[in-house]
């Protein structure tokens, strides 16, 4: 991260372990989910049990850049923006974290017909979500090549919500109970929001690049 953070290596290597902790648990995230919808039981608890790990050293690390980018006065010019994306970023990894914690603690009986539907949308917040981090990373080191990956994320983002409207769709044209169709309707909804996180993170980084080059 020569660019941004050529003033500190370990700052650059706990930004990069943040950034590894946040794509490890999209994936975690992916493969916990098919996991849930095939009923392997065991094997959703064990990556909910990852994923936790995963967020609380991606919240150690966050709070250890932030305190070294104020104790040793780093980057001023751009200290707001990049403490503002890490915390954008970090909500992602909380998302989804407690988006697997309410699926173990509620427990939604998800008929397999739906499954298709659950792990393509899953799969295409997740996708969002690991072009985000990438990004990130242009962002720290190669300035321009943050634009290469911002569409791929806006288009991610679109599909999800495309399909998150035909899943949606569906759910309630199913001869289920009222209360069953909105909490299926639930999960579908806390996944997709994994895809409008990515897109948030988007947002800024869109903002901080423009500054960035000025």
């Amino acid at each position: 991260m020569a660019i941004l953070f050529r003033i500190t290596k370990e700052l650059e290597m706990e930004t990069d372990d943040f950034l590894d902790a946040i794509s490890q648990g999209i994936i975690v995230f992916k493969e916990a989910v098919g996991y849930y919808l095939d009923g392997q039981n065991k094997r959703f608890a064990d990556q909910l049990d990852i994923i936790e790990k995963l967020e609380a050293k991606a919240d150690q690390l966050r709070r250890s850049i932030e305190t070294k980018l104020y104790t040793h006065s780093l980057i001023p010019e751009h200290r707001g923006d990049v403490l503002g994306l890490l915390e954008t970023i970090d909500d992602v990894i909380d998302m989804a974290k407690e988006t697997l914690n309410q699926f173990d603690v509620e427990k939604p009986a998800i008929d397999t017909s739906l499954n298709d539907g659950y792990n393509e949308l899953t799969q295409k917040a997740g996708d969002a979500c690991e072009v985000m981090v990438k990004s990130v990373r242009a962002f720290f080191k190669d300035i321009n090549a943050v634009h290469d990956h911002l569409h791929k994320i806006y288009f991610y983002e679109n599909e999800a919500d495309t399909i998150g409207d035909h899943l949606k769709r569906k759910i309630f044209g199913m001869d289920i109970d009222l209360s069953h169709k909105i909490h299926l309707r639930y999960f579908a909804q806390h996944i997709d929001q994994l895809a409008d996180q990515a897109e948030a993170v988007a947002d800024r980084l869109s903002i901080y690049t423009i500054k960035r080059s000025l």
